[in-house]
């Protein structure tokens, strides 16, 4: 398919502008240690390691992969980043990435955070979405026991009834301010109840507008069938269905958890069969655009170019507040920025947290630049060419 392209996602001058000398190197060294799997596999070891010893490596962490792949500690330390990408025509999706802690004050905590985050978002046009995970409001063991249609105690229909109060609470909040909210996918095991409960608020708050999203894996399989029927649930109660693609993240666990448990493995066969299911649901989603809201979660350089085709097919606005392409920040910024100069709608997941609880985020960063096909080499080679031209 032929466009013309108004974008080079080699150009690594745009890429990396906002970065300065020092700041590249520092990235060169880390990609090009994460580009070992040794040396990724060895320090993630001795940072957890150390970590449990309460050794004092919280300085070293904050100085390279947190400064890397975080915008700070709270929301408050992130202006500096949201300031930074804004610059660069770039928004930012504050993301809370404290993961771990499964208690009831807990999943109260995060619910109050994330209502922070778009209490900051009502207050800066640089900030159109928040996004969280599910887990993080409630018991990943009772949303387990729903999908498996086991009845649950008194004490956990009361848990259960929590999450869904919980969920309400931040997209009533998100709806009250006009602010998009996407809610993250979770392993497929327990996936189906959290489904069913970000479309039953997508019901009560998507009528004038799109403010719930969903998360579609397009690494599982029938994925796809899923978005459309979700498309049809949209289409039957007149409302609006935001939609966020992504791959996947959770394919290993998936896999284990498949083989030990000797059900059909939930993920498609290849890398090949993955990249055709992401690009024909973002085929999906434009062809009906007239009810999706679309948000691109990839780091796939022919997703994201395939993407501008049909944009460009469709006539539509490359600034149509229904259509963003999104990265996480510390990756990919050979795509986010090319493709903001270029004039479309680029956002960064922005993550914070204390760095002690965002550790399991930064673990799968490093474990996700190792094991997607070429990932971190490919940001350790762009760096390199920057930091070559920038000597030349």
């Amino acid at each position: 398919m032929d466009t013309q392209l108004n974008y080079d996602f080699n150009n690594t001058e745009i890429a990396f502008r906002a970065k300065s000398n020092k700041e590249l190197n520092k990235a060169y060294f880390l990609f090009a240690s994460i580009n070992s799997n040794f040396l990724s596999s060895l320090g993630t070891k001795s940072v957890k390691l150390a970590l449990k010893l309460n050794l004092p490596i919280k300085n070293i962490i904050k100085k390279t992969v947190f400064q890397q792949f975080c915008g700070g500690e709270n929301i408050e330390q992130c202006q500096n980043t949201i300031e930074k990408l804004a610059l660069h025509n770039i928004k930012t999706i504050l993301d809370y990435a404290v993961e771990g802690a499964e208690t009831e004050y807990s999943y109260d905590q995060t619910t109050n955070e994330i209502i922070r985050t778009i209490e900051k978002a009502k207050n800066s046009p640089q900030i159109p979405f928040s996004v969280f995970k599910p887990t993080g409001l409630g018991s990943k063991k009772i949303l387990e026991k729903i999908q498996l249609n086991k009845k649950l105690t008194t004490e956990e229909q009361e848990a259960r009834d929590r999450i869904k109060n919980r969920l309400d609470r931040i997209c009533s909040t998100a709806y009250q301010y006009g602010i998009r909210i996407m809610i993250d996918s979770e392993d497929s095991w327990y996936q189906d109840p959290i489904d069913d409960m970000v479309y039953e608020m997508m019901v009560r708050y998507n009528k004038q507008k799109p403010i719930v999203y969903n998360t579609f894996q397009m690494y599982r399989k029938k994925m796809l069938d899923r978005l459309k029927s979700a498309f049809l649930m949209a289409a039957r109660e007149n409302i609006y269905l935001g939609a966020k693609l992504v791959r996947g993240a959770y394919m290993e666990k998936e896999r284990e958890r498949s083989a030990e448990k000797k059900y059909e493995d939930p993920i498609l066969p290849n890398k090949d069969a993955t990249d055709n299911a992401y690009n024909d649901a973002l085929k999906f989603c434009i062809d009906n655009k007239q009810r999706i809201a679309l948000v691109s979660g990839s780091h796939n350089e022919y997703s994201n170019y395939y993407l501008t085709v049909l944009i460009d097919k469709y006539g539509i606005a490359k600034k149509d507040e229904n259509v963003f392409f999104a990265q996480l920040y510390g990756m990919s910024d050979h795509i986010s920025f090319n493709l903001a100069e270029a004039g479309y709608n680029v956002v960064k997941y922005v993550p914070y947290g204390p760095i002690e609880a965002v550790m399991p985020y930064l673990f799968r960063r490093a474990e996700e630049n190792t094991s997607i096909a070429g990932q971190s080499s490919r940001e350790f080679l762009l760096i390199r060419n920057e930091l070559k031209r920038r000597k030349s």
